[in-house]
């Protein structure tokens, strides 16, 4: 879902970052320059380890760039956690004690949101991630993948203009990562967010994205950054045609795996 404007929703502009570790330099991300346009899924593919969720984490203004600007909506981001950005963890994070209707409302009552509108968008949201019979259920009674779905939920109550998913799926067997694949394009098709996805699945990258940016290993700098031209609404059959698999091919390419 692309609303194209001329100007990048998201902008990072020649972004490094060293980090001081045990009194040595470490330069984590080198010279890092990407165009997100609004209501995008942008999925940033690369090693582990090769400094992909230091970029998100800067995009989210948990760190600050040692170098270069990110600007979002056309301004400075101010190196601070901001109200319009929702973040999605590879762990789901939830609070056991806290049903899941409860977690998912946790944001709005910290940021002290209107508590009745605050709780019927709760009850949108599960029922768009299709958890609505289990809103009185605990995290420990739901699957990885749902529990998963409820974080989802939980980064869109307070409706930030950004979603920032960091490997999300990561821990999920093969089969529910799958399944997740698809609800977060559904997801992200009924909700029109704009989203930065960080995998190193090339293959989920692909899938995913309306834009994939590959990054090398650490320091982690920009090899390419290409639009995805493949039919919707997209399926698991996508992964066997010819076009599927040249996208692949010019990120194992870029990887230097091939």
């Amino acid at each position: 879902m692309n609303k194209q404007k001329s100007k990048p929703f998201v902008r990072l502009d020649s972004v490094e970052k060293v980090f001081n570790i045990n009194g040595k330099e470490f330069l984590a991300v080198k010279d890092v320059s990407l165009n997100i346009m609004e209501g995008d899924l942008v999925s940033i593919v690369g090693p582990s380890g090769c400094g992909k969720s230091t970029i998100l984490s800067m995009v989210a203004g948990l760190f600050e760039p040692s170098a270069g600007t990110i600007e979002i909506e056309n301004e400075l981001q101010p190196f601070r956690p901001g109200k319009d950005i929702g973040m999605v963890f590879q762990k789901p994070l939830l609070l056991k004690w806290r049903t899941i209707f409860d977690n998912v409302l946790l944001p709005a009552e910290i940021l002290g949101l209107p508590v009745n509108e605050s709780r019927e968008r709760v009850h949108d949201l599960l029922n768009m991630v299709g958890l609505s019979e289990f809103k009185n259920a605990y995290p420990q009674q739901l699957s990885g993948g749902m529990q998963q779905r409820a974080s989802i939920a939980r980064a869109l109550i307070h409706d930030p203009s950004l979603i920032l998913m960091d490997e999300p799926f990561g821990a999920l067997d093969a089969l529910t990562r799958e399944r997740m694949n698809l609800e977060l394009l559904r997801i992200w098709k009924e909700s029109g967010k704009t989203i930065l996805f960080v995998t190193h699945g090339i293959q989920e990258a692909v899938f995913l994205g309306s834009q994939v940016a590959v990054m090398t290993s650490s320091p982690a700098r920009m090899a390419d950054q290409f639009k995805i031209d493949l039919p919707g609404p997209r399926n698991l059959d996508i992964k066997t045609t010819k076009e599927f698999g040249e996208y692949t091919r010019r990120i194992y390419k870029l990887l230097g795996m091939s």
